[in-house]
Order: C-alpha cells, then sequence, then structure tokens
C-alpha cells in the first residue's frame, strides 16, 4: 500500500513550494513581524487566493477547485514550512471547513465563493479566557439572532471579515456564523507570534447566523477542530521539516576546534532525534489525511494523534535548532525564532496538546469498549 502523495500532488506541492520561495522568503515574513502596524501579508494573500489554494477543497460548484483534502494538505505542508504570515488556517482549515460541513445551501453560496475567492477572512472564537471551555461556563449569548458576549483571544480576529463563534442560544450551546462588519469592537493582544495576531472580540448585537441543529454547538465545534487539526498538523510537519534542515546545514559549515560541528556527536545524536519525531509526525499526519478525505471513522482519534504529534515535534525541532546554532541561536537577526514561535501558535490555535491527550485517551477507551 502507498501511502505517499501521487504524483499529480507531488507536483501541486513542488509548485507551492517555488510559489512561497519567491513570494513568501523570511525577509517577507520579517516585514510582518517588525511592523505593528501590519497584521499579515496582503499581497501573499492575493497571490494565494490567485493560485486557487482557497478553494482547493471547496466543491467546484462553490467556486473552488474542487481537489479534496489531500490536496489540501500538500499545500499546508508548504506554507508551514515558510512560516506563511496570513490567516489561511482560520479562514480554510475552520471557516471553510466549518460551512462546508454544517452550512446550509445559502450559507455555502453566500460564502464559500468569496472564501475561495480571498474575499473573505475568517477566524475562530470559541475562548472566553483562560480554563477549559465548558458548556457551563459559557457567557456568550444569541437572542433574536443577536449575539452578546466578549471572546479572548481570537487568532485573526483583527483582521477577520467573519467569525465563528460558540454561544449559548435558549441555554443551549450553538456553533454561530457572525458577520464582523457591524456590533462588534477589536481590541490588538500581544503575542509571542506577531506574523499571526490575536484579537480580543466585544460583540454588542452582532447578527448572528446558527450552523447547524439548535444544542449541537460543542458536538459540531468538535468535528471542525478535528478536521482543522489534520492540516494543522501538515503545517506543523512542515515547518518542523524546515527547522531540521535548517540545523543539518548550520552544523555541516559551522567549525569548532577544526571541525565541523556536524562530526560531533552530540549534534548528531540532536538531530537524529528531530529526524525521529518529525517522520513521527509525518506518520499521523498521512494517516489522518486519510481519514480525512475518506470521512472514515477513526477520524476523530487520528486527529488527536496528528495534533499530538506533531505539535511535539516541531515545537522540539525548533527549540533544537536554535541550540544547534548555538549563540548565535537565539539572535533576532538567524531566522530560527521565526520557526520557534509559530510552533508555540500553532501548539495552542485549535487546543493545547494536553487537551489533544485527553481526547486521544476518551477515543481509545470507547473503542476498546465498544
Amino acid at each position: 500500500m502507498n501511502f505517499d502523495y501521487t504524483d499529480d500532488q507531488k507536483f501541486l506541492k513542488n509548485e507551492a513550494r517555488k510559489f512561497l520561495e519567491g513570494n513568501c522568503s523570511t525577509a517577507q515574513v520579517r516585514k510582518v513581524l517588525n511592523d505593528d502596524g501590519k497584521a499579515y501579508d496582503e499581497a501573499l494573500w492575493k497571490g494565494v487566493a490567485a493560485q486557487g489554494w482557497l478553494g482547493a477543497a471547496i466543491p467546484e460548484e462553490h467556486g473552488g477547485l474542487g481537489l479534496g483534502h489531500i490536496e489540501l494538505c500538500a499545500i499546508a505542508e508548504e506554507l508551514g514550512r515558510a512560516v506563511a504570515p496570513i490567516p489561511f488556517a482560520s479562514t480554510v482549515y475552520f471557516l471553510a471547513e466549518a460551512v462546508m460541513l454544517a452550512g446550509s445551501d445559502a450559507q455555502k453560496a453566500a460564502l464559500l465563493p468569496k472564501i475561495a475567492a480571498g474575499e473573505v477572512i475568517g477566524c475562530v472564537a470559541t475562548s472566553e479566557g483562560p480554563g477549559v471551555l465548558a458548556p457551563s461556563a459559557l457567557q456568550a449569548s444569541v437572542s433574536g439572532g443577536k449575539l452578546s458576549g466578549t471572546k479572548l483571544p481570537v487568532t485573526d480576529g483583527d483582521i477577520a471579515t467573519h467569525a465563528l463563534v460558540l454561544a449559548k442560544e435558549n441555554g443551549q450551546p450553538g456553533l454561530f456564523l457572525v458577520d464582523l462588519s457591524a456590533g462588534v469592537t477589536r481590541e490588538a493582544l500581544k503575542t509571542l507570534d506577531p506574523t499571526r495576531d490575536a484579537a480580543k472580540l466585544t460583540f454588542n448585537g452582532a447578527a448572528a447566523e446558527r450552523l447547524g441543529a439548535a444544542g449541537e454547538g460543542f458536538a459540531l465545534l468538535e468535528q471542525v477542530t478535528d478536521r482543522a487539526a489534520i492540516l494543522l498538523a501538515f503545517e506543523q510537519t512542515g515547518g518542523a521539516d524546515k527547522a531540521l534542515e535548517m540545523a543539518k546545514a548550520y552544523a555541516l559549515e559551522r567549525y569548532a576546534f577544526g571541525r565541523v560541528i556536524a562530526s560531533y556527536q552530540a549534534i548528531k545524536h540532536k538531530l537524529a532525534d528531530i529526524y525521529v519525531k518529525n517522520e513521527l509526525a509525518r506518520s499521523n499526519a498521512y494517516y489522518g489525511a486519510w481519514a480525512l478525505n475518506t470521512n472514515a471513522p477513526e477520524l476523530p482519534l487520528a486527529a488527536s494523534a496528528a495534533r499530538i504529534a506533531a505539535s511535539e515535534a516541531f515545537w522540539f525541532a525548533a527549540k533544537e535548532n536554535i541550540q544547534t546554532h548555538g549563540g548565535i541561536g537565539f539572535t533576532w537577526e538567524v531566522d530560527a525564532h521565526l520557526y520557534y514561535r509559530r510552533s508555540r501558535q500553532l501548539s495552542l490555535v485549535a487546543g493545547a496538546p494536553r487537551v489533544w491527550k485527553e481526547r486521544l485517551v476518551s477515543h481509545l477507551e470507547r473503542r476498546n469498549a465498544a
């Protein structure tokens, strides 16, 4: 059985890498990082839209390419490798997936073509501060189609046009689509990775449309998050691979005591450990991609495993890349910190690894009980 990409998918992946190498160098990433007034790379966002990537998994009847989720995974891997400073994950992995999964025909017709064209930027507003999200703690509410409440932190909330919001309606949790053009105030928040900004959103009677049936908010959010987790795992795997390449390249050119440091056993072990974790993450990500593309019953289990392995691999690779670079590794001038920042950001954007470990155990217990 062949678990690798097909030739067509490899071609798409290679073309994506070429495009990003030409349009998303680390110098471009730093322009966003160094400019407090710049939340994302608008030119890159338009370029990505022109490439059709935003609609890769969106059906053709809704303005997308209709390629499928495997192709989207291939694109995600390259975006992670380039630490692209655009709201791709929030818009495509979360908002588009939620609309495709549970949106009405009218909601799909209204939003999916605009997502594919790059006219809509999405965000996910579920958290209301520190602590585990639970139905009993949910404060945001919808009454008469109007949303009130506060959400923070919301990744890409300062630039989004539409939000996916978890809120109560008649005492039951629901997942709502909210147009952010009116009835909302935004406050930018400081984050470890300024190339993926976050904000505090306060809703004051914003118009809200429910996705799915009443009372199914948490169940629907879990389904959306499972799908997004696999796509995020490919971004994390791409970033981890790039961090390993950077560490290897530096180890082969840096001399200490008359020898390249790659010849020292401690460095060899460090690079080998990164490689092993990266391969484990890739295996779990591929399993997740299969489950996502086929909508297999194993999807929740595969998503949890992919999320845990990829979060660990990217963090470890980014950390060890800094260590391999030695004294200059943590300086602003070296690009290693770009990957460390992104590894931390991606490990939290869909729930911390601790949450996913608990979910994995729960899925395994239910499977074994059956």
